[in-house]
């Protein structure tokens, strides 16, 4: 029996969870999970539709993508997932989809606004949108460099990853992270779900204004703040 049972269950249950909301395309996206004690990760294997997928089937991988477990190849996204583990430690998991509004905003290189309390229930700024990849760096390693891509796009815009739990990566898609898998996938929906908001207000009203900051402040703070409220 593997020693990554439990790991490679919590990692199946996420990968499940992604095509159960509706969040992936056929076999397009992938949940990780990771233990921090043992050094490695658990992915989806690459291109294995969800109807037949099993947990003994997740393949584990230590921080530089080598294979520790696994008859199957791991996910074509596995690099970015070990670079940002490897350098972002207080994440414990990662999804990554090919969601159709999160998408688009990605596809359309453009942050998504903060425009309703939605979005500020989980975060204070606009979900931000990394720059399409550089000619030299797609001719490169590109999954390694597509988390190279999003360590930069936070040192650019000054975001902190324990606060801001989304991406945008231009014209390819999003990845979200959270303290576990579970989290992760649930990022990934709250996402998709703003992403469509402001797909919406945007059709609406083009000039629809940002979200005021103290409506912005309000609602993180009850959630997020010291003296939080929300929930039990």
């Amino acid at each position: 029996m593997s020693i990554y049972k439990e790991l490679k269950r919590e990692c199946y249950e996420a990968n499940m969870q992604l095509d159960a909301l509706k969040l992936v395309v056929y076999t397009f996206g992938n949940v990780s999970a990771v233990d921090r004690d043992k050094g490695i990760f658990a992915i989806k294997p690459s291109g294995v539709p969800y109807e037949s997928l099993k947990p003994e089937d997740i393949v584990i991988l230590d921080y530089d993508a080598n294979v520790v477990e696994g008859n199957l190849r791991p996910s074509s996204d596995t690099k970015t997932h070990a670079y940002l583990y490897k350098n972002w430690e207080d994440i414990g998991g990662i999804s990554h989809t090919h969601a159709v509004y999160s998408v688009a905003w990605a596809q359309a290189q453009l942050d998504i606004p903060i425009f309703g309390t939605t979005h500020a229930d989980h975060l204070t700024t606009d979900i931000p949108c990394a720059p399409p990849m550089r000619d030299d760096l797609i001719e490169g390693n590109y999954e390694y460099n597509t988390g190279i891509q999003i360590l930069d796009c936070f040192k650019e815009k000054n975001l902190s990853y324990e606060e801001v739990e989304m991406v945008l990566i231009g014209n390819h898609g999003p990845f979200t992270w959270g303290k576990n898998a579970e989290k992760a996938v649930y990022n990934s929906k709250v996402l998709e779900t703003i992403a469509e908001m402001a797909y919406l207000t945007r059709q609406i009203n083009p000039n629809a204004p940002r979200l005021k900051d103290s409506l912005i402040k309000k609602h993180y703070e009850r959630k997020h703040g010291k003296n939080a409220y929300y929930g039990q």
